[in-house]
């Protein structure tokens, strides 16, 4: 079940399927341990977050080409996926990110005249930031490239285990939020 270098073996799942993959040891070598335990959450999340950092290890290869990182991406797409002026705090609600994230990421794209920050008129300790049309241009280059990268990525997933797997990955975004995040506005 388990193999001797730590690497992918088989486990039969709670779903009765047999799954190779790294995950599949580490529940193999637990089954072997308490035998009869329900590793069934274990399988899922393990799954996500081999597969989160799987996908964070590949890095976004358009991005770093670009010189950005995907969090400098997320902030320079929801400036333009709103078509607002949105301040720190409220790209930090957008992106999922600190505050103090937000403004470090922020004074690097400042720097590099993607972004730009100004004092609200209203409220001069509030900053407003819009993009430059530099800012916009490069995430309306990247946006495609991007997409296409990421579709290679799952070029694995036929139509049906992509929609599957969407919907499936939905559902349970959708509870998590409404039990341990609150849900988005």
């Amino acid at each position: 079940m388990t193999t001797a270098n730590g690497g992918a073996a088989e486990a039969t799942g709670a779903n009765g399927r047999v799954a190779r993959d790294t995950v599949a040891t580490v529940v193999g070598q637990w089954q072997a341990v308490h035998p009869g335990i329900d590793t069934g959450p274990m399988e899922i999340i393990g799954r996500i977050n081999r597969c989160a950092a799987l996908l964070q290890q590949a890095e976004d290869a358009p991005l770093r080409r670009r010189g950005l990182s995907r969090a400098e991406f997320d902030l320079l797409g929801a400036l333009r996926r709103t078509g607002d002026v949105l301040t720190p705090g409220e790209l930090a609600r957008e992106t999922f990110s600190s505050g103090a994230a937000v403004t470090k990421r922020l004074r690097g794209l400042q720097e590099r005249a993607l972004v730009e920050r100004r004092p609200d008129t209203r409220d001069r300790r509030v900053a407003l930031v819009t993009l430059t049309a530099e800012g916009r241009d490069l995430v309306d280059a990247l946006l495609p490239e991007q997409l296409a990268y990421e579709s290679a990525v799952l070029a694995g997933l036929d139509d049906e285990g992509h929609r599957d797997l969407t919907d499936r990955l939905g559902e349970l975004l959708g509870q998590l939020e409404g039990r341990l995040g609150g849900p988005r506005p």
